[in-house]
């Protein structure tokens, strides 16, 4: 077997970047080697507590934890949403009995170059939140962020509808102005997975059941988290589109896609984000036109279309096939 692919992971640690994370847990393609813990669907509290669930429910406490941002470039506070994550960012499952001590919420955000540093070369970085976080990463390290191998980052809303507003989906309207750096200083081409995409990523309440089956005959108590956890999404995303057939778990598309970038097809594109005030406010936007003539923008991977077949059987194939480490 090849080599693992080394993977830093920056997230708000809800519903499906928990399903995200669970799906590199299993697998034998993906290592996770770091993880910044931000704000974004829950406070970066909550999501270091969610972070401290997993250690204790998967027994892995070696991978070293960035504390990262608390909020937004753009000096407005965050907006929760309790509604489609829950109170703790993990659907009914309460983390009351959870606690955390000022030395796990340290800002040690400088950790992280010393992280790129040992996987210089080989490491990816893997975003499913807000943006605050790698775009001040690109800001105060540069010279240290051209020694990522690749980038991927769930986020964005190019051919379609947004999810907040009708321009703006949530991590770059959460951030704006992070993602506008984040596109004009990433020292190569981003892989970005946007709902152009991700609102196809859909496990239907058939498909949760089957394999919430398997964990219990397996007595796997990880996978159990899964279930009641899409299921509270399912709910709310049934209360928003009532003829969605499933849960689109983004975050977790992503995932799949830097597992092996070619199953993804991706269209070079010039970017910008909107930063103006107003009902554009965060909307990403491509220069799709087919003319020689384009804007003179940064130029990244825009993922376009995949094959969900091959999605769901990957997918559930990696998902029930064990603890990979």
């Amino acid at each position: 077997m090849t080599d693992k692919k080394k993977v830093l992971v920056i997230s708000d640690f809800g519903i499906d970047d928990i399903v995200a994370v669970l799906y590199a847990y299993y697998s034998d393609t993906i290592e996770i080697v770091g993880i910044v813990s931000d704000y974004g669907n829950v406070s970066k509290a909550s999501a270091l507590k969610n972070v401290k669930y997993l250690q204790s429910i998967t027994g892995i406490t070696d991978i070293p934890v960035i504390g990262g941002a608390v909020s937004a470039l753009t000096g407005i506070q965050p907006q929760f949403f309790p509604d489609i994550h829950g109170i703790d960012g993990l659907g009914p499952i309460s983390l009351d009995d959870i606690e955390l001590d000022n030395s796990e919420i340290s800002e040690n955000f400088y950790e992280i170059n010393s992280l790129i540093d040992k996987y210089a070369g080989e490491l990816y970085i893997y975003s499913a939140g807000r943006l605050t976080s790698l775009a001040t990463a690109f800001v105060l390290y540069p010279e240290t962020m051209k020694k990522v191998k690749e980038f991927y980052v769930m986020g964005g809303a190019f051919l379609v509808p947004g999810n907040v507003t009708p321009t703006a989906e949530a991590n770059f309207y959460g951030d704006p102005y992070a993602a506008n750096i984040l596109i004009q200083l990433a020292p190569k081409q981003i892989h970005l997975i946007p709902l152009d995409v991700t609102m196809y990523a859909l496990l239907t309440p058939a498909m949760i059941d089957h394999l919430h089956e398997f964990y219990l005959k397996s007595n796997d108590k990880v996978g159990q988290i899964i279930k009641p956890m899409v299921d509270y999404y399912y709910e709310f995303y049934k209360k928003t589109y009532p003829d969605i057939s499933g849960s689109p778990l983004h975050d977790l598309l992503a995932m799949w896609a830097l597992a092996d970038g070619d199953k993804m097809m991706f269209e070079e594109v010039p970017i910008r984000v909107a930063t103006n005030t107003g009902w554009t406010f965060g909307q990403s936007i491509g220069d799709f036109r087919q003319s020689k003539e384009k804007e003179n923008w940064q130029i990244h991977k825009i993922a376009k279309q995949f094959n969900y077949r091959q999605f769901i059987t990957e997918v559930f194939e990696t998902l029930k096939s064990g603890p990979s480490r």
